[in-house]
This record gives structure tokens, sequence and C-alpha cells, in this order.
């Protein structure tokens, strides 16, 4: 008898972020390659994977921590993947293949998943670092909002974009007095034109929310705990809490240290990899023909792409696409998905009903849907989103787009 092959040893996977876009990526590996490698998982929060989408539920009182859990510790034992969750990754060694994290230990890697993420920007003004200034980033911050509208009145948000309007929302839901702080003067600039935001700011007026809106934070008053916020122009305005929602940074710090090509963030290729072979990043820290991404959408093509490579299977190229974003506020209806503002050479199709809360804007170019804002009616928006990826000729459906497509179905029956 001829004596069997030892079985071959597996590689190690090292992963650096336990966030959505890092796990998202390992599933789809194990969908490809159980058996390929070794997993090692290091996470800075001391909790499994949780979708950090579902976080404004979670203050508004809608869900629970538990609901917006993605793989419990016990997912990772089923997998056999170790999990070194509140224990983050403080050094690479390129060299040596190793990582080294905060408690001192140190693992090797065949291949290393950078999905770090990205970390809130906090506005360098005076008073910053008081308590009960804040970001809206993890369980742990909206463990202390639910803490601060059980026991203080006032709130102020800095940052009228989706995150800050969620984080408000799930304020004024708790019972506090909210006021959103807005540097420009429409809200959610990047994903509404000014027509739908001047319709969403009066909804969420008659909600109960104040806006400030082309107002610049000067100073965050206190002595130990936030008192007040001051604006440029001298005024103030009570606060207890002050939550930062003005954008976010992707994290590069450990990439960079670590030698690799960073510019706004950690360059990728259409693989995910970096310019070190071994070396893959994906989500929120990595930059990708000159683009940054914070929606999901994009980040689980990523991953898909990015598992791939991982388990040996790689034809697969990252294509970005066009994205859609949605507000998780309570009776507010919103979407808005590609190029909405349009440019030199596009056409405009708008239709406004004030008395039904009604508002759409498409946006043609070259015969093709390029873009749309619907507010109050939002139903046809994964329809329209579909035509501006797939990059269809609008046609005969021109005259009866703005309808949606029930009516443009008929027309095509």
């Amino acid at each position: 008898m001829t004596p069997s092959a030892p079985p071959k040893a597996r590689q190690r996977l090292v992963v650096v972020g336990n966030g959505m876009a890092g796990m998202r990526t390992v599933e789809e590996l194990l969908k490809l390659a159980p058996d390929l490698y070794d997993i090692t998982v290091f996470g800075a929060e001391p909790h499994g994977n949780y979708n950090r989408i579902l976080l404004s539920p979670v203050l508004a009182g809608e869900k629970t921590v538990a609901d917006i859990m993605l793989n419990t510790r016990e997912w990772y034992e089923q997998n056999g993947i170790e999990l070194l969750a509140g224990d983050p990754v403080v050094a690479i060694d390129r060299a040596r293949r190793l990582v080294r994290s905060a408690s001192g230990r140190e693992v090797r890697y065949d291949r290393l998943l950078l999905a770090t993420g990205s970390k809130p920007f906090i506005l360098p003004v005076p008073g910053h670092q008081l308590d009960g200034v804040i970001a809206f980033r993890d369980i742990q911050d909206v463990e202390i909002m639910l803490h601060a509208a059980s026991n203080h009145r006032h709130a102020v948000v800095i940052g009228g974009g989706l995150l800050g309007l969620e984080a408000a929302n799930g304020l004024l839901r708790q019972g506090m007095d909210v006021t959103v702080v807005h540097l420009c003067d429409s809200l959610m600039e990047r994903q509404l034109d000014k027509p739908a935001a001047a319709l969403l700011q009066g909804a969420l007026e008659r909600k109960g929310l104040r806006f400030l809106l082309g107002a610049q934070t000067a100073e965050i008053i206190g002595t130990e705990r936030v008192t007040a916020v001051r604006f440029k122009d001298g005024s103030e305005i009570p606060a207890d809490l002050v939550v930062m929602t003005a954008g976010v940074r992707p994290n590069i710090e450990l990439a960079a240290q670590a030698g690799l090509h960073c510019e706004r963030a950690i360059v990728v290729d259409d693989t995910l990899q970096t310019y070190d072979p071994r070396v893959y990043a994906v989500g929120e820290c990595v930059q990708h023909r000159q683009a940054t991404f914070g929606l999901v959408a994009p980040i689980w093509d990523q991953a898909r792409v990015c598992a791939a490579h991982l388990a040996g299977a790689g034809h697969r190229r990252y294509i970005q696409q066009a994205t859609a974003t949605k507000l998780k506020v309570t009776g507010v209806d919103l979407y808005s998905a590609g190029d909405f503002i349009g440019g030199e050479g596009s056409e405009d199709l708008v239709l406004r009903d004030p008395r039904r809360g009604v508002y759409k804007r498409l946006v043609l170019e070259g015969g093709r849907l390029v873009g749309a804002v619907l507010y109050g009616d939002v139903q046809d928006g994964p329809w329209y989103f579909d035509m501006i990826q797939s990059r269809a000729p609008v046609g005969a459906l021109r005259q009866r787009l703005l309808f949606g497509k029930a009516q443009c179905e008929a027309l095509a029956a």
C-alpha cells in the first residue's frame, strides 16, 4: 500500500477589523473555500459583528442591541474562526508577516485583510474633549446617548447629513430637545437637491426638530461637561449632549505605519489588493480609482470580489456602480440614487404635488436615466435604480417615467 499524502497545511488569514466589511468578506470566502485558511479576526470592540447601519433604530428604541448582531460568538466558533474581540491590532510587520495587538499578542499571516473602517471626524474646536461630546459610530456611543436622554434635556447634533438626521430623530424619540446644526444651507446636500431638502426639513420640524443652517460651530462651552454651543456669529444655544456627525475619515494609520501605499485611504486595485500582494483591504478604509466608500452596497460588492481572490478563484474585478440612499426616520420617505444634480447636456423631469407632500426629480442624459430624487412616494425607487445601473435607453417611456413602474409597464403591455 502506498502511504497517503499528509494533509496540506492550511494557510493563515488574519483579518484586522471585525466590522461589516471584513466579516462579509469572510462569509463569502467560507462559501467558496471553507477549508483553505485558519482564520483569526481582531476587533477593537468587545462584541461580535453587528449591523452598524441599524444603530439608528436602536437609538430610536425600535430595536435592541441583540437585534442588530450579525455574527454571534457561537458563529465564530462553529466556523473555526478565532475571534480576538476588544484587542485591536497596533502594528503590522510585513517583513516577518505578522501582526501585533494591543495586548502584545503576535499572529503570523499568509494573507492579511485590512478592514479598519473609518473614524468620525470630531471638529477640533475648543471644548471638543468635554464630557458629553461624542460621535455616533458604535454601540458605546448609542449607550452614552440613551443615558444622556434619561438624565439631560438639550441635545445638539452637528451635521445635517444622513447620519446626523438619524441621530437627531433617535434623540427626539427619546424625549430630548434637539437642534441640528449644519454648515450648508440645505440638509443632506450630498443626497438631495434643494426642493427635496426643504420638504424634508419641514417634515422634521413638524416632528419637533429644530435646525440652524449655515451655522459654523466656534466653541463648545463647559467646565467638565458641555453646557452650550457657541457659533461664529457669537450666538449660543444650550447643550447637555453634543453629537458630532460631520463626516468620517478612513482609518489608515496602521496601514501607513506598515509602509502600504495610502492617499486619502488605503489604495487598492480592482481585486482589492494593496501594493503588497499578500495584503488586501475592503470597506471604508479603501480608495479604489480615487473613490472612497461609505454605503453598504459597494462594500458588499468589494467583499465578493476580495473573497474570490483570497479563495484563489480570482477572475472577478470590482467595478464601481451607482448607489442609492434611504433615510431611516419614521414617517419620512426619502430615496435618492445616482447623479441627481446633472450637468451640461442633462435634462430634468420634475413632479411636484405639495398637497400630497410628493416630489420627484429624474435626471436624464443621452436618453438614459442617470439620477433620481424621490420624496414622499418612494415605492418606485428600486425600479429607477435598476434603470440607472442598467443604463437602458428610456425611449418611449420618457413621457410616463415620472409616474412610475406601473404606468410604464401599462404602456409597454
